[in-house]
């Protein structure tokens, strides 16, 4: 049974006693990769027009480096340096935040959200960047109306605390899980997020996020077995593969599931990639798809998996809320999904440290998969 959380939440002051000035007070949960670019677009060309920017970050180490030499920020476009408030902790007595933007790894989000909940203003809301479908699980914590969803088009690492490289350009989509287009706070998270890159609205966010599902659950998961970046990787015929048995696995589930997939940055159509079981057998037609992925590895060939970077760091990587979620919702539905089940058991054991990632646990998984022999 799944109990919703927001309903035992203490009760708050009125809104006489924490009166808010016109422009918003925004807080960025996690500065690693994703947050920590994000947090220095917006500091950078944002912050007269925030009441507040403040970045809540556990790490001592990333702390200390971007209190002394700020977030530094190269890749895509000229390098630059940012500086932004960047706290352990928040005071009881500060006024609470408009905008909680949850920038942490998916196996943390719900772990922050509960966090930072006391923080949250009554008519603000909780942002959910992590790819995967986050927003229902916080909807449990913080309430249906509390939450919006922003699906992330670009990607970045951390180098080292507080050094941060995008790997590629990209802005976002923004909306709610019941469709709502007009929250007037997605069009507060808009001029916000546009420092970062160009924002759209959708009414379809669940058909947005399917479709980043499919492409992730074969993007991450496989440049973490593989343990490199996505253009050599992508160069590997039998990488190709993978990719598309994972996606089609997570289009078959998609379409269970009633959802209208979106084409991914206007573009990659995932109804069409996905594999027919004609093209499973080896028609023609699947080489005009591994070219595309080809391209796709060309032009975001330095990105690197988040989850790769977790598991070199000691932590829990997201495969769950990737293929495992798939495989969750396929149970459900009826619908097999075996290679994403096969790559979600080769994550865990990689996190395990029962082997190491590289191309010969790909070439492991496809024998598991049957297509190798």
């Amino acid at each position: 049974m799944i109990v919703s959380e927001h309903n035992a939440i203490e009760d708050r002051p009125s809104a006489e006693r924490r009166a808010r000035t016109a422009m918003p007070r925004v807080l960025v949960v996690g500065v690693g990769g994703i947050g920590g670019v994000l947090c220095a677009h917006v500091a950078r060309a944002r912050s007269e027009q925030l009441s507040a920017l403040v970045a809540l970050s556990t790490n001592d180490e990333i702390m200390r480096s971007i209190e002394r030499d700020g977030m530094r920020v190269r890749g895509s476009g000229e390098p630059f340096v940012a500086r932004a408030t960047v706290v352990r902790e928040l005071s009881k007595t500060d006024p609470p935040f408009d905008l909680v933007l949850l920038a942490t790894q998916p196996p943390q989000v719900e772990e922050a959200a509960r966090r930072v909940l006391p923080f949250l203003a009554d008519d603000g809301a909780m942002v959910c960047l992590q790819n995967g479908l986050c927003e229902r699980r916080i909807e449990r914590i913080a309430g249906p109306n509390r939450v919006l969803g922003a699906v992330v088009a670009w990607g970045a690492s951390m180098l080292e605390p507080g050094l941060y490289e995008r790997t590629s350009q990209g802005g976002f989509t923004l909306g709610r899980a019941d469709g709502r287009v007009d929250d007037p706070r997605l069009a507060s998270l808009a001029s916000i997020l546009d420092a970062v890159g160009p924002v759209k609205l959708t009414g379809n966010l669940a058909g947005v996020r399917w479709s980043k599902l499919a492409i992730n659950s074969a993007i991450s998961t496989l440049g973490t077995i593989g343990g490199d970046r996505l253009g050599p990787l992508l160069r590997r015929s039998i990488v190709r593969r993978l990719a598309l048995e994972i996606m089609s696995e997570t289009v078959d589930v998609a379409r269970a599931e009633r959802v209208q997939l979106e084409k991914v940055a206007g573009t990659l159509d995932l109804d069409w990639l996905a594999l027919t079981p004609s093209e499973r057998r080896g028609a023609y037609s699947i080489a005009l798809k591994h070219a595309l992925l080809i391209a796709v590895g060309a032009k975001f060939r330095r990105m690197r998996s988040s989850m790769l970077s977790a598991i070199e760091r000691g932590r829990v990587p997201a495969v769950d809320f990737l293929n495992g979620e798939v495989v969750s919702h396929g149970a459900e539905r009826g619908v097999a999904t075996p290679v994403n089940g096969l790559a979600t058991a080769r994550v865990h054991a990689l996190a395990r440290g029962e082997a190491r990632p590289g191309p010969d646990q790909l070439d492991a998984l496809a024998r598991d998969a049957g297509l190798l022999r």
